[in-house]
C-alpha cells in the first residue's frame, strides 16, 4: 500500500523526534489521525478543547525543545489561537498543523472555512498552507527548522482533501538538523565590556530565562565583580538555587531587594533577559544588555552596550578578562537588606490563617517543603504567580511553566498535561486559581483517560484575586470579581478524579502529605483568605492613594465587614506601607 500525505507527514514527525500530537480530532484532521494510529511510534492525545492542546504541546516544547498540535476546520483553529499566543510568546518550539476545508472550497465562504494565513500571522515564525502533496514535504521541513531555531511556533496549514492524496517524494532534504553553534560578541565587543565592568565599583547581574544554561558562570562573575544576583521569574528557577550571591526577582511579583539592588548599582548587566516592565528598570546609572537575540537589544531600556550573544558562550569568553575586585561593601549591603526582605516574607508563613481563610502564603511553603527536588510546577497567571515567585525555592532541577509572557488565566491544568507526558516519572504540580480552573474544567477528563499523576491545588478564594487588587489600587470598587464556585472536589470526583478539600490551615500539611504520595492525579482544593494582598517590590504614592480612596468607598457604602477583613487580614503589610 502506497503511502498517503498524512502517512509522509507522521513519519517525518517522528524522525524529527516528535512523540505526541495534541489534538481534537474531526473531519479534516481524521486521516493524520489514522496515520498516527498506522505508524504506533506517535502517540495522538485526544484533548476535550484545542486550547489545551496548544498549552500543553508549548508545556512539552519548554521542557523537551519541540512539541506538536493540531486543530481542524474554523472553531477548532480558533481555538487553538491563545494556546498558541502563549507558546509563541514563551519561545516554545511547536508546530501547529491547522487542517483545512477542501481546496475547492477555497475562498467560498464555505462552513467553518477560516484564513489561516491571516488568523495566525501575529502568533507564529512560520505559517503557510500546503495545497498541493508536492508542497507537504518542503514545507513541513521549514516549519520544523523555524519553530527549532527560531523558537515559536510554526503553523502548516493542511486542507483535508490533499491529506488522503498519494505522497510526493521530498526533492530537498527532510531532516530537521539540530545545531548548537557557539555565539558571542567579538574580540573588540568584549574588550569594551571589560572595560566597563572592570571601572565600576557597585555592580547589580540581573538575568532572565535567556541565562538559564550559565548558572555557573553567572556565579563565578558576581564572585569577581562582588555583584549581587537579581532575576525574573521566568529564569528563578535556574539562578536561585546554590547562589551565595543572590537577591530575589523583582516585577509586580518580585520583591524589594532586588528592586533595590537594580535601582542602587552604578552598573547594570543584563543577561538574557526580556523583562517587560519598564518601570521597574533604574533610569539613572549605566546599563549593558547582553541577548542572543538581538531584536531585544535596548527595547525596555536605555542601554550604555548592547551585545549580541549566547550568555554562557559570552561569560565563559568573558570571564579571563575580568579583574577581580576587592571591595564587597556594596555586596554585602544588598545581601543583608536581601535577608531582612526574606524574614519579613515569612509574616505569613508563621501566620497561617483561619478556617475557610487560610493563608495561601503558607500553602505554598509547605508545597515548598515536600514537593521533589526535581517537581514540575505549572503556574496559573495572577495571584498564583505570585505565591509561587515568592515561596517555591530552586533547587537546580525543578522547572516552573506560566503564561509568564502572554498573561492568560487557565493555562496551569492544560500545561500539566503536556508537563506530565514530557517527563514522565516527574512529579508535576499546578497552582490552579478557581477563576483559571473553572474555564478549562473539561480537560481534568484527559488528566483522568491517560492517568496522568498530576497533583492540582485550587486555591479557591472565591474571587478573581489579581484583578480585585488592581481594582482596589486604582480606587475603584472591586466589581464582578466575586465568584459563586462549585464544589470542586465532587466535580472531580464524578470525573473519576479522587479529590479532598482543605478547610483549615491545620489540615493544610497533613492533607498535601497524603496526597503527594498518592501514585495517581489528585485535586486538592484549598479554601484561601479572598483578601490577601501581594504587594509590589515598590509601592507608588498613585497605588497607596488609590487603595485608601477604595477602603474610604466601602466604608461609605456601608461594606464595613468587607473593609474590615481586608485590613485584619493584611494589617502586616499594611503596617509596613500606610
Amino acid at each position: 500500500m502506497s503511502k498517503n500525505v498524512s502517512d509522509q507527514l507522521v513519519e517525518a514527525l517522528v524522525d524529527a523526534g516528535i512523540q505526541r500530537i495534541y489534538a481534537l480530532t474531526g473531519d479534516s484532521l481524521n486521516h493524520v489521525n489514522a496515520a498516527v494510529h498506522r505508524n504506533g511510534k506517535i502517540k495522538w492525545i485526544h484533548v476535550r478543547h484545542e486550547e489545551t492542546a496548544a498549552f500543553a504541546a508549548g508545556a512539552e516544547a519548554q521542557l523537551n525543545g519541540l512539541a506538536c498540535c493540531a486543530g481542524s476546520c474554523g472553531p477548532g483553529h480558533v481555538h487553538l489561537i491563545n494556546g498558541l499566543y502563549d507558546a509563541h510568546r514563551s519561545s516554545a518550539s511547536v508546530l501547529a498543523i491547522a487542517s483545512t476545508l477542501p481546496t475547492k472550497e477555497f475562498g467560498t465562504v464555505y462552513f467553518q472555512e477560516t484564513n489561516t494565513i491571516k488568523l495566525f500571522d501575529d502568533c507564529s515564525c512560520y505559517n503557510q498552507v500546503a495545497t498541493t502533496p508536492a508542497q507537504l514535504p518542503r514545507m513541513l521541513q521549514a516549519a520544523l527548522q523555524h519553530a527549532m531555531y527560531q523558537k515559536g511556533v510554526a503553523v502548516l496549514g493542511l486542507p483535508g482533501d490533499i491529506t488522503n492524496l498519494p505522497s510526493v517524494a521530498a526533492e530537498t532534504t527532510m531532516m530537521l538538523f539540530k545545531n548548537h553553534p557557539i555565539t558571542r560578541p567579538s574580540e573588540d565587543e568584549l574588550l569594551q565590556l571589560t572595560e566597563l565592568l572592570n571601572s565600576y565599583r557597585k555592580i547589580t547581574i540581573f538575568c532572565g530565562i535567556g541565562a538559564a544554561e550559565a548558572h555557573d558562570e553567572i556565579i563565578q562573575l558576581s564572585e569577581k565583580l562582588k555583584a549581587p544576583v537579581a532575576y525574573s521569574f521566568k529564569g528563578k528557577m535556574a539562578i536561585q538555587y546554590d547562589n551565595p550571591y543572590e537577591v530575589g526577582n523583582t516585577g509586580l511579583l518580585g520583591i524589594p531587594s532586588a528592586y533595590h539592588s537594580m535601582h542602587n548599582c552604578e552598573l547594570l548587566l543584563l543577561l538574557g533577559t526580556d523583562f517587560p516592565y519598564t518601570p521597574f528598570m533604574p533610569m539613572d546609572n549605566k546599563i549593558v544588555q547582553i541577548d542572543i537575540k538581538p531584536e531585544n537589544l535596548g527595547r525596555r531600556a536605555k542601554l550604555e552596550m548592547g551585545l549580541c550573544g549566547d550568555v554562557k558562550d559570552t561569560l565563559q569568553a568573558l570571564l579571563p578578562m575580568i579583574r577581580t575586585k576587592g571591595d564587597s561593601a556594596f555586596l554585602a549591603q544588598q545581601l543583608e537588606f536581601h535577608k531582612e526582605v526574606k524574614n519579613k516574607l515569612l509574616i505569613y508563613v508563621n501566620d497561617p490563617g483561619k478556617p475557610n481563610a487560610i493563608h495561601p502564603e503558607f500553602v505554598v511553603s509547605v508545597i515548598n517543603q515536600l514537593a521533589d527536588k526535581d517537581a514540575i510546577f505549572t503556574v496559573d497567571t495572577g495571584m498564583c504567580c505570585v505565591w509561587a515567585a515568592r515561596y517555591i525555592d530552586g533547587t537546580g532541577e525543578r522547572k516552573m511553566l506560566g503564561s509568564f509572557n502572554h498573561g492568560s488565566m487557565a493555562n496551569a491544568m492544560p500545561q500539566s498535561i503536556g508537563a506530565a507526558l514530557a517527563c514522565p516519572g516527574k512529579q508535576v504540580i499546578a497552582f490552579c486559581g478557581d477563576g483559571g480552573l473553572s474555564m478549562m474544567l473539561g480537560d481534568l477528563m484527559t488528566i483522568v483517560q491517560y492517568k496522568l499523576p498530576v497533583k492540582i491545588i485550587v486555591f479557591n478564594n472565591r474571587s478573581l484575586g489579581m484583578v480585585k487588587l488592581e481594582m482596589e489600587v486604582a480606587g475603584i470598587p472591586d466589581l464582578e470579581t466575586d465568584m459563586l464556585n462549585p464544589d470542586f472536589t465532587k466535580i472531580a470526583e464524578a470525573m473519576g478524579l479522587p479529590g479532598i478539600t482543605i478547610h483549615d490551615p491545620g489540615e493544610v500539611k497533613s492533607g498535601l502529605e497524603k496526597a503527594f504520595q498518592l501514585e495517581g492525579p489528585i485535586l486538592i482544593t484549598i479554601q484561601t483568605d479572598p483578601n490577601a494582598l501581594a504587594m509590589p517590590p515598590k509601592l507608588e504614592y498613585s497605588q497607596l492613594k488609590g487603595f485608601a480612596l477604595y477602603m474610604g468607598k466601602m466604608m461609605l457604602g456601608g461594606r464595613m465587614d468587607e473593609a474590615f477583613n481586608i485590613i485584619s487580614s493584611n494589617y502586616k503589610h499594611l503596617s509596613e506601607v500606610l
